[in-house]
């Protein structure tokens, strides 16, 4: 069997076990057990439940990280695909599945390119080459990545989302901002005796479309977007809400953090009391909790910053040179969507880039699938991306 074609069993095995987020157990476990299989000094799996494998190079040098998540969207119209989603159907020179893009090709081609490099130079290169697979990534991007940070102590990493083969240098972040009006109940039939919540909210509503986002000159726009609003009691019933909340999806610019965000609402919320004297609001971003595999729960806000790093950077420019070596045409563009950088360049601080196959369209639509030429393609790229990093 050859190296692609070994690239390729792998992918398709990672596509047959489901991994949802909360049930990554046996995807996980594969990962570690190829790590094992290919060579990787260290194979470990945390609290989380996400697996990380090291090589060491035989020279000093820095560690670069590669990442990707192996939680995928779960699958609820199965009935309606014209590929089974647990699969890994090759036809016309495609793998279909659930996760093919998102992203299990793009780790299985990351965990062989490390093992490849090793390989091929006999562990001849400067520093460390790290892979992390992470968990819950399509819940809260970037949180369960604060663990493979402690353990791995990344200089670079590489996020390998799907860029169809361009390099990624930033995304806008994202934040669940809740914005809550306090009224007081009653009869709905005698209206006046109470005070409607949601009469309330739609005059902060109106104040809050005033706020222009700012603009980033890579990243673009910010937008801040009404996504859902309740009241409280719900269903009514005749009666007049005590309460309603609505939740806005914020995507942030590069240093817009959690004072900016919710200072826009907060001088909102002022202009509506100025029109509606007595107006009760408050706003605050929301939290999460979800369990995970192996038992642990991972809790967060639902705010994860953005990040960009600069084109002239040593890990663009040698990124993009390690491309050309390979023979693959890039372009330096910005991820349109919210990626695990969120932790490791936003919040850490860790100089990050986006490389990996396939289009971005393709992550969690029917009938998913990855081109194998884009597989085989990144697997050499993320070879020579690390090649150049390396030397």
């Amino acid at each position: 069997m050859t190296q692609d074609e070994k690239l390729i069993a792998f992918c398709q095995e990672a596509i047959r076990i489901p991994s949802p987020s909360g049930q990554e157990k046996g995807v996980a476990e594969l990962m570690k057990r190829k790590m094992e299989e290919f060579g990787f000094d260290e194979a470990h799996i945390d609290r989380y439940g996400s697996v990380y494998g090291i090589l060491r190079g035989k020279r000093p040098g820095k560690t670069i990280l590669m990442d990707g998540h192996i939680d995928n969207v779960d699958v609820i119209d199965e009935d309606q695909w014209m590929h089974a989603p647990w699969g890994a159907e090759i036809c016309d020179g495609k793998i279909y599945g659930r996760g093919t893009s998102d992203m299990k090709g793009s780790v299985t081609a990351m965990i062989c390119a490390a093992a490849r490099l090793a390989e091929d130079t006999n562990r001849d290169f400067a520093g460390n080459i790290a892979v992390s697979c992470t968990v819950h990534e399509e819940c809260f991007e970037g949180v369960s990545s604060r663990e493979i940070t402690k353990a791995v102590k990344p200089d670079f990493v590489i996020i390998g989302e799907a860029t169809t083969s361009t390099v990624k240098i930033g995304q806008r972040g994202r934040a669940e901002v809740v914005v809550e009006t306090e009224g007081v109940s009653c009869h709905s039939s005698n209206p006046e005796k109470g005070v409607n919540a949601v009469y309330m909210m739609t005059v902060l509503i109106e104040e809050i479309r005033k706020i222009v986002p700012n603009e980033h000159p890579i990243l673009g726009k910010g937008i801040l977007e009404l996504t859902d609003i309740i009241s409280y009691p719900y269903p009514g019933a005749s009666v007049v809400p005590s309460s309603c909340r609505a939740t806005f999806d914020r995507r942030t610019l590069v240093g817009e953090d959690e004072g900016v965000i919710l200072g826009q609402i907060e001088e909102a919320i002022k202009r509506a009391q100025e029109r509606v004297p007595g107006l009760k609001a408050r706003t605050y971003l929301a939290e999460g909790e979800e369990k995970c595999w192996t038992g642990e729960k991972i809790r967060a806000k639902r705010y994860f910053p953005a990040w960009v790093v600069d084109e002239d950077s040593e890990l663009v420019q040698k990124a993009v040179a390690g491309l050309k070596e390979a023979g693959i045409d890039t372009a330096i563009s910005h991820f349109s969507f919210c990626t695990n950088g969120s932790h490791f360049c936003g919040e850490a601080g860790i100089p990050s880039i986006g490389y990996g196959p396939s289009l971005e369209s393709l992550a969690h639509v029917r009938d998913e699938y990855i081109e194998i030429d884009q597989l085989v393609k990144a697997c050499n790229g993320f070879e020579s991306i690390l090649r150049k990093l390396t030397e």
